[in-house]
């Protein structure tokens, strides 16, 4: 790697939910190595409560949370894009790195099914710090913490 830090972009539609776990686990894991973002194609007003919630009971911090929406500028600035249910809907950027986590929607979903996808986005997360940072040791899970 070069002496940049990558930027990843966590894309889902309402940036309510996945991208917003994504992207508060990668801060979590790579502090300032990774910069990471989140956006939705149709943002919504707030981030899911149940989504809130869970993560906060992990020790993650969602007060400042609001939706942002998805620009082409935001992906062109990235070096990878993550894609979590937006679909046809995000914009492709040549040259950006894309890669799609079938991930399924939180919102709605009790408190069980939300951790459960926390621990699926925990592990991709994880994964993909691990990718862009070699070397770095990593904290144990937050979900070993709770």
């Amino acid at each position: 790697m070069n002496d940049t830090t990558p930027q990843v972009v966590f894309a889902c539609r309402k940036n309510g939910g996945r991208s917003v776990i994504s992207r508060l686990l990668t801060e979590h894991y790579a502090g300032d190595a990774i910069t990471a973002l989140s956006a939705g194609t149709e943002p919504g007003d707030h981030i899911h409560p149940e989504v809130a919630r869970v993560l906060e009971e992990l020790g993650l911090d969602t007060s400042r949370e609001t939706p942002k929406a998805l620009t082409r500028d935001m992906i062109a600035a990235s070096d990878m894009a993550i894609t979590l249910g937006c679909g046809e809907e995000c914009p492709y950027v040549p040259g950006v790195r894309y890669v799609d986590w079938p991930v399924e929607d939180p919102k709605g979903q009790d408190d069980a099914t939300v951790r459960r996808i926390v621990a699926d986005l925990d592990e991709r997360v994880r994964g993909l710090v691990a990718e862009l940072t070699p070397g770095r040791a990593l904290p144990p899970s937050v979900l070993t913490a709770a």
